[in-house]
């Protein structure tokens, strides 16, 4: 008999009433009813066990936690709550759960007290719910490029260059730390170390995606990136994953045209695919909001937010105009903004960034030509000398979700910007070498993926989309 998922047996899509079934226990009660789960589905399905006739040293093995195989009859349920349910013919438990120990009871737990237990933290609803739909965004991903003749590649993880010009880059090295060999100088030699040079964690596959694109076309990468922040806010992590797709012979229109038809794809996808997880992690939130008070309770549900954003065209405005309707705005002129905007060149913060969102445009929003001075190296500057073709993505409830830009193809100006910048020639040459050989306008933008889970989950913390995030001080599991 074939072993079916819990997802199978309450599709109704099941003829055989005998069935075969493997999961794990999530409540038992009154010696007779269990609630089994598999993770195929935020739902779990009743087994009712005929505890006249069953062994009682099984019964008392029956626990929270504990693995179970059952067969049994799947007939038309007799409670409320479910449709069907299981007549349990047999049980044997396939691995014990001490109920005294084990953390994940059936009651609420915070957040916090999950993270220290993210290893079992994907047993209960809410986590299991989440990471489904980190799945699905991964999948429609891949799937979104594939149709579109992208063609995927492997940035490297360890690399000689800074993409971001940051600096904030954890080190890759097998010298011995308390004896490192040095230089005459005094400083360590790097020419001994494993790769003949100084190396680190990548913070971006962009510039490498970039080589690929100017002879595929269309390439993307979807790869961990680690940046060495010493943040620990609810929206940065040490370790996180980027979607980096790069296309030749597109400009910074073509790229906000490709950035908003993939982001409504891949939220249209977990609409039909993810629809019981979406609503179940709505119907969390909407308990959380309660709690709130009224001033800060969000204005849309979790799918309505999903759904605005795929209904409605974004909004493209340029940063002059931006700055200009923030400077007039009543949370400005009324110190109601935590930053203040007095001047044009300033960096936006994500309550500018929502206010444009969710109060003035009531839309997603798409910001172009930023000042030169707050964008990378790598981005193309104007004709005015002041702006650079970049773009960002503002979505509600988060502010900026994907940043990119048209890329700088003139050799010139761009080793203008990187002597202005102080960036060496000699660590990029390959880089150059693109300007050199056949140069020609092209675009990209990065996506982090967890920002974009937090987004169609209403998760508040990167720290509960990822399966073990990595942040100071903690590099657990």
């Amino acid at each position: 008999m074939k072993t079916r998922t819990v997802s199978e047996l309450l599709s109704n899509n099941i003829t055989p009433p005998e069935v075969d079934i493997k999961g794990w226990v999530r409540t038992f009660r009154a010696n007779r009813f269990i609630a089994l789960n598999d993770g195929s589905t935020i739902n779990n399905i009743q087994c009712v066990v005929d505890f006249e006739n069953t062994d009682e040293a099984i019964l008392k093995r029956i626990t929270t936690g504990a693995a179970v195989h059952i067969k049994g009859e799947l007939v038309e349920s007799q409670g409320k709550g479910q449709k069907v349910e299981i007549m349990v013919s047999s049980i044997t438990i396939l691995g014990d759960s001490d109920p005294e120990t084990f953390p994940i009871q059936p009651k609420k737990h915070s957040f916090e007290f999950l993270r220290e237990n993210a290893h079992l933290r994907t047993r209960t609803n809410t986590f299991s719910a989440v990471m489904r739909l980190q799945s699905s965004l991964s999948f429609a991903i891949h799937k979104y490029f594939n149709e579109h003749g992208f063609y995927c590649m492997h940035a490297p993880i360890i690399t000689g260059s800074d993409a971001e010009g940051a600096g904030e880059m954890f080190r890759v090295s097998n010298l011995d730390p308390k004896n490192p060999p040095l230089t005459k100088e005094g400083t360590i030699d790097y020419s001994k170390d494993f790769f003949g040079k100084e190396t680190n964690l990548t913070v971006s596959g962009q510039l490498e995606a970039e080589t690929y694109a100017m002879s595929l076309g269309k390439v993307y990468s979807f790869g961990p990136t680690f940046r060495a922040e010493n943040s620990n806010t609810s929206r940065h992590l040490a370790e996180f994953w980027m979607i980096e797709p790069e296309v030749a012979f597109m400009d910074l229109a073509g790229n906000m045209d490709l950035a908003e038809d993939f982001m409504k794809y891949v939220l249209k996808y977990i609409l039909t695919n993810n629809r019981e997880d979406l609503e179940f992690l709505e119907s969390r939130l909407l308990d959380e909001e309660k709690s709130k008070p009224q001033a800060e309770r969000s204005e849309m549900s979790l799918i309505e937010k999903i759904n605005f954003v795929i209904e409605n065209n974004f909004k493209r405005v340029s940063y002059t105009e931006a700055i200009d309707i923030l400077r007039n705005s009543t949370p400005n002129k009324k110190k109601k903004f935590k930053y203040i905007i007095k001047e044009w060149g300033t960096d936006l913060q994500s309550e500018h960034e929502r206010f444009l969102v969710e109060k003035h445009f009531k839309c997603p929003v798409i910001l172009f030509d930023y000042p030169a001075n707050i964008k990378a190296f790598y981005m193309r500057l104007n004709e005015d000398g002041k702006t650079v073709r970049a773009m960002d993505i503002l979505f509600p409830g988060i502010g900026e979700i994907v940043g990119g830009s048209q890329r700088e193809e003139r050799l010139d100006v761009l080793k203008q910007k990187m002597a202005a910048l102080d960036i060496d020639e000699k660590e990029l040459w390959w880089y150059l070498d693109l300007r050199k050989y056949g140069t020609a306008v092209h675009s990209g933008f990065g996506l982090g993926f967890e920002r974009l889970v937090m987004f169609a989950t209403g998760m508040s913390n990167i720290r509960d989309v990822i399966p073990f995030p990595r942040t100071p001080q903690n590099a657990e599991f």
